[in-house]
């Protein structure tokens, strides 16, 4: 738990705030001051006060039953988005794989044994799962994941994927050891992973790296489609080139914006200060 921290700078009422916020599950959207304090650990009237003070914030609305969060809880994930610049760089190149294929494509980075959902194009179609910036799934059964997992070590692959799923669904694909570390080694070779129902009934989607400008695997770019409406043949034919060539300009432009040059302006020279020529 993050109250676990240690050392004097150490602020346990910021740690326990965001363990609040992170104890709202999507299967679990309305909770009461009990469900908080049970999934938190906090005594109620801890959780309470917290709860009053994200509700203050805006972080939180009171709702019949118990307390909801409120999109502004997006605010923190689109500001690492952001930050990285990474957002900036990709949306041309996503807009223009989602005009080519019609499908809705995404991009996601590795939490733990878990995909988060970064940036996303998407098409208005009928799919299983739902998708928004920050939905969690599982890593192992998804095309996003195989990527950002076969870029690890096996030795870190194998740690990673031994933590438990913080996403709260049950994945269709429940592979053995054996079976995962051939299917990332296919991965690596290829340099591109692709899942068929793995994840949930209808969806099979494929993926492709993206990199820095050192060539470190800092996410990874997917097409998703409806396996009632596109067949594998057509994954692979058609969108796949089409995702490579993506993710590959993705890739360039965030090592141009990383070479880029770079000035911090000087601050205002203190009242009565001077400058030797």
């Amino acid at each position: 738990m993050p109250r676990e921290g240690t050392g004097p700078d150490f602020i346990e009422a910021l740690a326990r705030g965001l363990e609040v916020i992170t104890a709202f599950r999507p299967r679990q959207p309305v909770m009461s001051l009990s469900d908080v304090a049970s999934a938190t650990g906090l005594a109620r009237p801890t959780a309470r006060r917290i709860l009053l003070t994200l509700t203050e914030l805006g972080y939180v609305r009171q709702q019949s039953g118990g307390f909801v969060l409120t999109p502004r809880v997006l605010d923190l994930g689109v500001a690492y988005v952001r930050s990285t610049g990474l957002w900036d760089v990709a949306r041309p190149h996503l807009e223009w794989l989602v005009e080519r294929t019609n499908e809705s494509c995404s991009i996601a980075q590795l939490d733990g044994s878990d995909i988060v959902y970064v940036a996303r194009v998407s098409v208005p179609k009928i799919v299983t799962l739902a998708v928004q910036i920050g939905t969690r799934f599982p890593a192992l059964p998804t095309s996003l994941g195989k990527v950002l997992l076969a870029a690890l070590a096996p030795d870190e692959a194998a740690r990673v994927i031994a933590e438990p799923s913080r996403s709260g669904l049950e994945s269709v694909w429940h592979p053995g050891r054996a079976e995962w570390e051939a299917e990332l080694r296919e991965v690596r070779a290829r340099g591109w992973a692709v899942t068929d129902e793995q994840l949930a009934r209808g969806i099979r989607s494929v993926a492709a790296p993206l990199r820095d400008g050192s060539g470190r695997v800092v996410a990874s770019l997917n097409v998703n489609a409806h396996a009632a409406e596109t067949s594998m043949e057509v994954l692979l034919d058609d969108h796949l080139p089409l995702l490579l060539q993506a993710a590959g300009e993705i890739s360039l432009d965030f090592a141009r914006l990383e070479s880029a040059p770079h000035t911090v302006r000087p601050s205002a020279r203190p009242s009565g200060a001077t400058v030797t020529p």
